[in-house]
């Protein structure tokens, strides 16, 4: 069994009240959101949390706030890709519209979502790999709304549409959006359609998303269309495509996440040699990305 300590319990806390502060919903449904009732939540704002949660408890908090025992803090950069996206969401937040964003592996589009969604009021981050069907994605959304994801699927949907129409500027950030089955994906189009000028919604994805829906548009099949058209029927990305451009572009992008991230740069150009590889190897299509950066770091730390 995996031991909670005391130190590792108050840096959930903190999360919890980090997350709490970007939530305009009330504490009861901020709780629900974790599995937790509002006086436990009451008692944990208060500063304890002795006896209060299982150990079990504490971990699927932490695992939904994605908060880690050991975990190498890695500081924002504030790359083109993070500009990008912010630029993208701020508006769609804002003005309650849809885009989607389709680029590359390992460029920071995740860590960028989690960031915004940590950062802003009312943004709410969802993995859709981890929820591909109709109703893992419905329910999903819900709990991470705060509404009560275990009801009946026809009310838990209507309960997210009616939610998200009493909240100030809500936006939904749907990552590894390609991965969604078809049903899922379709899901899309009734929530737009609820939401429409009162909820802002995101998708992103890599290549897959989009071959995904062209595919599904080539082939007239039901809901592409409706889809992309809703989602300002255009894509938005950040790396360029032609292979010179695309190696300074990755060189750019590795060298601004790793010199906030350490702290000797001395290692820092064999590092970002080691992360592009071979690139004078016209054959070579990929390009390491920052997950390979981030492995490289570590092994130098």
């Amino acid at each position: 069994m995996i031991q909670i300590t005391d130190e590792f319990k108050k840096k959930i806390v903190a999360a919890l009240m980090e997350a709490r502060a970007q939530y305009s919903g009330f504490d009861t449904t901020f709780a629900n959101k974790y599995g937790i009732n509002e006086a436990v939540f009451s008692t944990l704002k208060s500063g304890k949390t002795d006896k209060l949660l299982s150990n079990g408890k504490w971990l699927t908090i932490a695992r939904l706030l994605d908060v880690k025992m050991n975990d190498k803090k890695w500081h924002l950069a504030e790359t083109d890709v993070f500009v990008t996206i912010k630029e993208d969401v701020l508006f769609c937040k804002q003005h309650s519209k849809a885009r989607i964003y389709v680029d590359e592996c390992g460029i920071g589009k995740t860590f960028t979502a989690k960031y915004l969604c940590r950062s802003l009021i009312n943004c709410f981050y969802v993995d859709a790999s981890q929820c591909k069907t109709k109703q893992a994605f419905i329910r999903e959304i819900a709990r991470t709304i705060g509404v009560d994801h275990n009801d009946r699927y026809v009310e838990v949907k209507a309960n997210i549409k009616y939610w998200l129409t009493m909240v100030p500027e809500p936006i939904i950030i749907v990552d590894e959006a390609g991965d969604l089955e078809y049903n899922a994906f379709l899901e899309l189009k009734e929530l737009w359609n609820a939401t429409e000028n009162v909820c802002g919604w995101y998708l992103m994805g890599a290549d897959g998303l989009r071959k995904q829906i062209e595919k599904g548009i080539r082939n007239k099949k039901v809901g592409y269309r409706e889809i992309f058209s809703r989602f300002s029927e255009s894509y938005s990305s950040t790396v360029p495509q032609g292979r010179e451009e695309r190696i300074a572009f990755h060189k750019n992008l590795i060298e601004q996440v790793l010199i906030v991230n350490m702290e000797d740069t001395s290692q820092l150009n064999d590092i970002v040699i080691k992360c592009l590889g071979n690139t004078k190897d016209l054959k070579k299509e990929t390009i390491g990305g920052l997950r390979r950066a981030e492995s490289l770091l570590l092994l130098n730390d």
